[in-house]
């Protein structure tokens, strides 16, 4: 595989005027750092990898972000990483050369990078946060207990299908919308239809 991508010649070139000197900056340190590095395009913006991604940059209207695929296993002895902030890459909005660490840092976070990669770490995924169950509200539940049918298929409905049911009836905004929209619940949950039966 080629080291260097045309590609990415062809990004910078089409970047703001502030954003050139940063990229090119960016790609040479991080082919000074190993020549082992090649580069490609990804979700249309420059990547380095080695044995998977290694890092990432990009440009916007207003900024650059330089961005580390495992950055929280990256050991960030000079407190330069901003991770988690959910901004910018790893390093928050690049104006300027001056927003980024020196370059003894720079090639020291891609060097951890790259080892990280070699050894195989992988980054530990998140559990799934619970979503909260939604609750039918009383006056729901004796509505169906008038039709036996209609219990049963709510309780078989999945919860996704009983919660599009509970939010329905939930937002009604007058009382007597709520109750068309009760009576009108029971009358499709009878008939085994779900809340948006009729585009499906």
């Amino acid at each position: 595989m080629e080291k260097f991508d045309i590609r990415i010649d062809e990004y910078i070139a089409r970047s703001a005027d502030f954003a050139k000197p940063v990229l090119n900056y960016l790609r040479e340190t991080v082919h000074e750092a190993s020549p082992l590095v090649v580069e490609t395009m990804k979700w249309s913006s420059p990547f380095f990898d080695y044995k998977g991604p290694v890092c990432q940059m990009a440009t916007f209207k207003a900024y650059s972000s330089f961005g580390f695929w495992k950055a929280p296993l990256l050991n960030d002895t000079h407190g330069v990483l901003k991770i988690g902030d959910g901004k910018a890459g790893s390093f928050g909005p690049i104006y300027t050369l001056d927003d980024l660490p020196p370059k003894d840092v720079l090639i020291d976070l891609i060097s951890q990078a790259i080892a990280l990669n070699e050894s195989g770490e992988v980054v530990a995924k998140k559990a799934p946060v619970a979503k909260a169950e939604i609750v039918a509200p009383d006056y729901f539940i004796d509505t169906l207990k008038s039709n036996p049918e209609a219990l049963y298929t709510f309780e078989k409905f999945s919860p996704s299908q009983k919660k599009e049911y509970i939010e329905w009836i939930l937002d009604a905004k007058t009382d007597a919308t709520r109750d068309k929209r009760l009576q009108t619940a029971l009358e499709w949950i009878g008939e085994g239809k779900t809340r948006h039966w009729k585009y499906k």
